[in-house]
């Protein structure tokens, strides 16, 4: 089969002839149709992830066509259906918080960047029937994230003023559907004034541009404090969201793409009665209840761009900083 294999740290994604997986126990082959492009396979391109080796595979995105299945009879069901892959392995007994054993698919077992990929049963989900195979492989790590964010760890409410910062990143996308769909009042952030514009256009009420001096006290000034604020950047700019909770509020962040967060005022958080929630991933639960709010609200991903499988180098680089990329980028395979 053709896949698309990594060979060292910041080496080119290179096509090759590799072979189809074998099947263990209760597991099954799955002839990829589309897969996605997440930071997480940009930052073990560059050497920056735990647990790497070489040569890998990546992707943990993935929708395609069970071609076959090993184990009981029962499996046999699943042949020739169409799915989703949920990315995660081992998430645990404990809905709270994944396992010490949880992996995702892509590294350390090879992923999605190929025409096959082998996956244990209990990680195929049927494909929403109202979106095709592209958008489907949009929303496994994206889609699942922005959800457990929301609802499991904010516990977003119909009504409620929600701000999604960084609004154009695949999760915060997802996060401002999501919020839209729930019946949210919602807001974005935003370094660019057409990423902002192309959000109120999917359903935000308005947006701030973060480059701009004293945003965050203009933006407050102007609309108020917020119930729940969506965050993957921390940094120094982390301040200016704990000034802009609302009372009770929540804050939930799942990475740090700005860096650390810097010395913050105590006593803001206290006298708020501040939520501060990290959140990443999510159960099997968590994706099941994902795909059945995607498929009761009829939600489309936003696909930024489709690009060939031969051309998957082009595809990570839409993940380089400071690319002006809205929504996922879909490889397609087949």
């Amino acid at each position: 089969m053709k896949a698309l294999v990594l060979n060292g740290i910041k080496a080119e994604l290179k096509l090759e002839d590799v072979n189809i997986p074998v099947l263990n126990s209760d597991e099954a082959l799955v002839e990829i149709r589309a897969a996605a492009v997440n930071h997480r396979d940009w930052w073990i391109q560059q050497g920056q992830y735990a647990g790497l080796k070489f040569p890998i595979i990546l992707g943990s995105d993935g929708s395609g066509i069970v071609q076959k299945v090993s184990g009981n009879t029962e499996n046999k069901n699943w042949i020739g259906k169409e799915v989703v892959l949920y990315p995660g392995f081992n998430w645990g007994a404990d809905e709270r918080f994944p396992s010490a054993n949880y992996k995702n698919l892509g590294l350390p077992d090879n992923g999605t960047f190929a025409e096959f990929v082998k996956i244990p049963i209990a990680n195929l989900f049927e494909k929403p029937a109202h979106l095709n195979f592209d958008e489907t492989a949009a929303l496994p790590v994206a889609g699942l994230t922005a959800y457990r964010a929301l609802f499991v760890r904010g516990k977003l409410k119909a009504g409620q003023k929600v701000l999604i910062c960084g609004a154009g990143g695949g999760a915060a996308v997802f996060a401002l559907q999501y919020a839209v769909a729930a019946g949210a009042q919602v807001f974005v952030t935003s370094g660019n004034e057409e990423k902002i514009e192309k959000a109120i256009r999917l359903g935000a009420i308005a947006g701030a541009n973060y480059h701009d001096d004293d945003w965050a006290e203009k933006f407050q000034a102007k609309y108020g404090s917020f119930d729940l604020i969506i965050d993957s950047a921390l940094g120094k700019g982390f301040k200016d969201l704990i000034n802009l909770a609302a009372k009770g509020g929540t804050i939930v962040f799942f990475g740090e793409t700005a860096g650390a967060i810097p010395e913050l005022n105590g006593r803001t958080i206290f006298s708020k009665q501040l939520n501060i929630c990290g959140s990443s991933a999510g159960s099997p639960a968590d994706f099941k209840a994902m795909l059945d709010f995607i498929e009761q609200h009829k939600i489309h991903p936003i696909i930024d761009s489709v690009i060939a499988l031969e051309d998957g180098e082009t595809a990570m680089r839409t993940m380089d900083k400071g690319n002006s990329k809205y929504g996922k980028v879909v490889i397609k395979v087949k």
